[in-house]
């Protein structure tokens, strides 16, 4: 298949395994940056904490926060990227880390090998 712009801009370049499921036993974790109005900061936080998964990790008082999620599934890293990006305290909100990782903990991996 040749490829160009178009296939590029609508997706149709990627093969069928970039939308295939998170594999079982496997966490996806990912990382953002917001930009919080400074005034806002506490209501932004907050906000955030009522997301399932979602932890706020590093604070800056002059409004930037670290968030780091925890999911199972790559989609709702998608769609919780979107819902942060459209909270009202928020400026802007980039996807800076991304990975799939095993759920089980170290100590029972190291015990496994």
């Amino acid at each position: 298949m040749s490829r160009n712009r178009r296939q590029f801009i609508r997706g149709r370049w990627i093969s069928p395994t970039a939308f295939a499921a998170t594999p079982e036993g496997t966490v996806e974790i990912a990382s953002f940056l917001l930009q919080v109005r400074p005034d806002r900061l506490a209501a932004a936080e907050a906000a955030i904490a009522a997301i399932p998964g979602a932890e706020v990790f590093q604070r800056d008082p002059r409004g930037k926060l670290v968030v780091v999620l925890e999911a199972e599934d790559g989609a709702l890293i998608g769609e919780t990227l979107t819902r942060l990006s459209l909270m009202p305290e928020v400026l802007s909100a980039s996807l800076v880390y991304h990975a799939i990782d095993s759920a089980r903990p170290a100590s029972q991996e190291t015990a496994a090998s």
